[in-house]
């Protein structure tokens, strides 16, 4: 029973969008990393997550408040840095440097990490969040976490010079797809990119000071 006086658009509900439901936050975050993938945080707009999400702008800001918080969310790497590594670490010592880049390059290969890494990525030269986000994945994620594991002087040093060859790799294949690098197979980077790796995770670095 509606009151009297009540506006019939009122007593119908709001038209448009339909308003958020129980997973009007999955479909966001999901639209997010899709747009962020695709444009990177300047290109992406809220309004166009909207729209991709199939709900009004204002849910997006109701949930997440503004863009950046937005891109800071959608971008959590669902990753468990310790267990990730735990699966590099056996087989032969000197091969430690290819199976850390089969690791890297399985994990960009799944479609619900390329999304995450390709939006991280590519705004990460023009957004200081996203840079700073980035730069804690290389400081203090998987690479870090390895070279402690196999207790290595200077781990940090050698886990951000891990880092800014697998990011080079990541910008080439993916970012930028640079041929042949775009299209090579998987086994065939790793066995040709490992011992570039390896040289950082366990040589010498003071015969380059």
């Amino acid at each position: 029973m509606t009151r009297a006086g009540t506006p019939p658009a009122a007593r119908r509900g709001r038209t448009g969008r339909r308003p958020g439901d129980g997973d009007t936050r999955g479909r966001i975050l999901g639209a997010a990393r899709l747009l962020f993938a695709e444009r990177g945080f300047d290109g992406a707009t809220i309004r166009g997550v909207a729209a991709a999400a199939g709900v009004d702008p204002a849910l997006v800001h109701h949930y997440f408040g503004s863009k950046q918080r937005l891109f800071v969310t959608a971008m959590e790497i669902p990753v468990d840095f310790d267990a990730a590594v735990a699966t590099v670490l056996p087989g032969p010592p000197e091969e430690l440097g290819e199976r850390l880049v089969r690791l890297v390059l399985r994990l960009w290969e799944a479609p619900s990490m390329r999304g995450l890494m390709l939006g991280l990525v590519r705004s990460a030269a023009s957004d200081e969040t996203a840079a700073e986000m980035l730069r804690q994945l290389l400081a203090e994620g998987p690479f870090l976490a390895l070279t402690r594991a196999i207790d290595r002087p200077d781990a940090a040093l050698r886990a951000t010079l891990v880092g800014t060859q697998v990011v080079g790799l990541a910008m080439a294949r993916y970012v930028v797809r640079v041929e042949p690098i775009a299209s090579a197979d998987p086994e065939v980077l790793a066995r040709m990119i490992g011992p570039a790796i390896q040289g950082y995770l366990v040589g010498d670095l003071a015969a380059f000071a």
